[in-house]
């Protein structure tokens, strides 16, 4: 088994044997806060652990504060790992995706045009915090982008280790065959955020490799990578808040969105013939459509 602990700041990097729909950044210029070292891990493995700090220490005080006024916000009942696509609701979020220091994370690895397809708080409660099952992200998105082209921030809000029930991911699971259609089964989803997860013959648990990070830290992630979490029985809360970036070339089917979503340009133009929500505006309508009348729902 695989510890890593870094401190960090943004994004994740690596080499060879990668898939023709990601392709290198110019190796003559490397833009952003990633050499090509880190660029090459990244593709190689899958993941990435920047171990810098991500935002401006002040900023990222801000995005916890306001964390911490969301949460209490909650609806009585609603789990807090449950508080997916905020953002809809709260549009100042995205004054901290769009950082400049979180972008630069990013465009090494997917380039300069780019667009905001989700993001997430899975705040995991101190002594009954649920278990993430094992399972890619391709997997619930098939059909909404093409290419599977997304690269995902996980930035630290609070400290995220084995004891609390960090991520964990199997290295190299992206680039199996299959990644993106494993098969699943069913599991408690009373005591996992979601019910179902990768068959056993389908990953090798031996591999995994537990990212630990402190606040204000990241590691990034392929979006076909296995990847899961345990429960969290610690006396300590653990909570992440993800953001999901492609490039602007990929297209993504508002027919399979129904309604039900919207995706942001984060920077750069248009390349895909892609419509972009405004970042100025709310969307009950959209939480409305998705059954959640302006609550959180959890979808990782």
């Amino acid at each position: 088994m695989l510890i890593i602990s870094p401190m960090a700041l943004l994004w994740a990097g690596a080499p060879r044997l990668r898939d023709p729909t990601h392709p290198m950044p110019n190796s003559a210029h490397q833009p952003g806060r990633l050499d090509l070292a880190q660029v090459e891990r990244y593709r190689s493995e899958g993941y990435l652990v920047f171990g810098e700090p991500v935002l401006p220490e002040a900023k990222f005080a801000a995005l916890k504060s306001y964390f911490e006024t969301l949460l209490e916000e909650l609806p009585a009942g609603e789990r807090p790992e449950s508080m997916d696509v905020p953002h809809f609701m709260h549009p100042e979020l995205l004054e901290w995706a769009f950082d400049p220091s979180i972008l630069a994370l990013v465009e090494p690895i997917l380039g300069g045009d780019l667009a905001l397809f989700s993001t997430h708080f899975i705040c995991k409660p101190k002594g009954n915090g649920k278990r993430v099952p094992w399972h890619e992200d391709s997997a619930y998105w098939k059909g909404q982008i093409e290419p599977m082209e997304v690269c995902t921030v996980w930035l630290a809000i609070d400290p995220s280790t084995r004891v609390n029930g960090c991520m964990m991911v199997i290295p190299r699971s992206h680039r199996e065959g299959r990644a993106g259609f494993s098969d699943y089964e069913s599991v408690d989803a009373k005591t996992s955020v979601f019910a179902t997860e990768i068959l056993k013959e389908q990953r090798d648990d031996s591999q995994r490799a537990y990212i630990e990070l402190q606040p204000n830290q990241c590691s990034l992630h392929d979006a076909r990578i296995q990847h899961g979490s345990e429960p969290n029985t610690s006396t300590l809360r653990r909570c992440g808040w993800t953001l999901r970036f492609c490039p602007t070339r990929v297209r993504f089917n508002q027919g399979r969105f129904d309604g039900a979503h919207h995706v942001y340009l984060a920077k750069g133009r248009d390349l895909g013939g892609n419509s972009y929500a405004d970042p100025g505006r709310r969307y009950p309508e959209v939480m409305a459509r998705r059954g959640e009348s302006g609550r959180y729902r959890s979808s990782h």
